[in-house]
C-alpha cells in the first residue's frame, strides 16, 4: 500500500503543481491587462492634473512688458552745445536730441531713432556728421533729411518742450514728419 500511496502522492505533487502554475500564469495575465493599463492611466491623470496646476497658477501672473514712459526729462538747455547730436538718450528712449539749424533756424529738437525704410535702428556717425541705418544704407542729415538709400523720407520729431521747472521734456507719444509740413509745428523744436 505504501506504493500506492506514495504514487498518489507524487501524482497529487504533479498536479498541484501544474494547478499552481496555471493559476500564476492567469493571475500575471490578469495584472497586466487590468494592473498596468490601469497604472498608466493614474499617471496620466496625475500628469494632466499637474499641468493643468501649473498653467493655472502661471494665469495667475501673467508676462508684464515695462516700457520706459513716453514723456520723460532729457535736462536743461545748457546741457546742449549748439551744433551737436546728443546720443545718450538713444538706446533707454529711442531718441536722438540734436541742437543744430534747421532753415537758417537753431533748434533744440528731438529725432526718433527708427529709419523710416523698415524701422531699423539709425546709428549717429560723428566723424561724417550723419545718422545712418546699418541694414539697408539710408543716410540721413544731422537734421534728419534723408539724402540716400532706400527709405521714403526723412527721420521723425518728437513733441519737445520746456517744462515748468526749465528742464527739457520729450513726449513720444507725438510725432511730426517733414513731407506734411509737420516740422513748422512750434512742439516740435525749441528755439534757441
Amino acid at each position: 500500500m505504501e506504493t500506492g500511496q506514495s504514487s498518489h502522492a507524487s501524482r497529487t505533487d504533479k498536479t498541484s503543481r501544474s494547478d499552481l502554475h496555471r493559476r500564476g500564469f492567469f493571475f500575471s495575465t490578469l495584472r497586466w491587462l487590468f494592473g498596468s493599463p490601469l497604472a498608466v492611466g493614474l499617471t496620466s491623470l496625475a500628469a494632466t492634473f499637474t499641468v493643468w496646476l501649473l498653467a493655472s497658477v502661471r494665469f495667475m501672473f501673467p508676462n508684464v512688458l515695462i516700457e520706459p514712459p513716453l514723456r520723460f526729462r532729457v535736462g536743461r538747455m545748457e546741457q546742449y552745445v549748439p551744433g551737436q547730436v546728443e546720443t545718450r538718450h538713444a538706446d533707454r528712449h529711442g531718441v536722438w536730441i540734436v541742437n543744430g539749424h534747421f532753415e537758417g533756424r537753431l533748434q533744440l529738437y528731438a529725432l526718433r531713432v527708427e529709419c523710416t525704410h523698415l524701422g531699423c535702428t539709425t546709428i549717429w556717425l560723428e566723424s561724417e556728421q550723419k545718422f545712418k541705418c546699418p541694414c539697408h544704407g539710408s543716410g540721413f542729415y544731422k537734421d534728419g533729411i534723408h539724402f540716400e538709400g532706400p527709405a521714403p523720407r526723412p527721420l521723425e520729431r518728437y513733441a519737445i518742450h520746456l517744462a515748468d521747472d526749465g528742464q527739457i521734456e520729450v513726449d513720444k507719444s507725438r510725432t511730426f514728419r517733414h513731407e506734411l509740413g509737420e516740422w513748422e509745428d512750434p512742439d516740435s523744436f525749441i528755439p534757441v
